[in-house]
């Protein structure tokens, strides 16, 4: 089962995200998009909270505000974290997470340290987490199956933006062929070389 939440401050508004448990957190690491971004409370045990981006969205994209939303949410779905002020949340895209053999169920690594942003929470803002929870539903989602579509879609547009680009590119070439002939064209039934072929008479004249 996962919790899902609108950050409404935005328009249209973002999704947010958590595995009830940590067996579900594992299907969430597991089959995440690259379009995920991954928080956690820094040092203390939590609940995992995503964010999903929109396509072609980058970290730097995302308003401070959604990235508070997402914090204040994720510190208070931590035990330890909800009691404590001055909390650090660290977040990271999903594809720089890393889960080895050796890892318990639900925890994780990063491949680049240096890819893992940190905000601190100075206290819980119910304002935000009520808003928050207004908007929390509850889904029963096949991880694999979703994440399949978005990789199946992603294909599909990468080859219509491939055939578009080839059509474009025909196009193109056609245009500079069809240009060249004109030229050529031109260049021939210029009034100089007409010259070369009038002796002087009228073709009319057979006299």
């Amino acid at each position: 089962m996962v919790f899902y939440f609108e950050s409404t401050i935005v328009s249209p508004p973002a999704l947010i995200f958590m595995g009830v448990d940590k067996h579900e957190n594992e299907d969430l690491i597991r089959w995440g998009w690259p379009e995920d971004v991954w928080f956690h409370v820094d040092q203390v045990s939590s609940a995992h909270v995503y964010l999903r981006l929109k396509p072609g969205q980058t970290l730097d994209d995302v308003p401070s505000a959604v990235i508070e939303d997402a914090a204040q949410l994720v510190k208070a779905n931590s035990i330890m974290g909800n009691k404590m002020n001055d909390v650090g949340v660290v977040y990271t895209m999903w594809a720089n997470l890393k889960k080895t053999a050796g890892m318990e169920v639900g925890q994780v690594g990063f491949h680049k340290e240096k890819e893992v942003r940190k905000v601190k929470v100075a206290k819980r803002i119910n304002d935000i987490v009520n808003r928050l929870n207004k908007t929390k539903r509850e889904e029963h989602p096949d991880f694999r199956a979703e994440r399949e579509k978005r990789d199946r879609l992603e294909r599909e547009d990468k080859k219509k933006l491939l055939r578009d680009q080839k059509k474009k590119e025909e196009e193109e070439e056609k245009k500079r062929k069809d240009d060249a002939e004109l030229r050529g064209y031109n260049s021939l039934m210029s009034t100089t070389n007409m010259d070369k072929y009038d002796d002087g008479n009228d073709s009319d004249d057979f006299m």
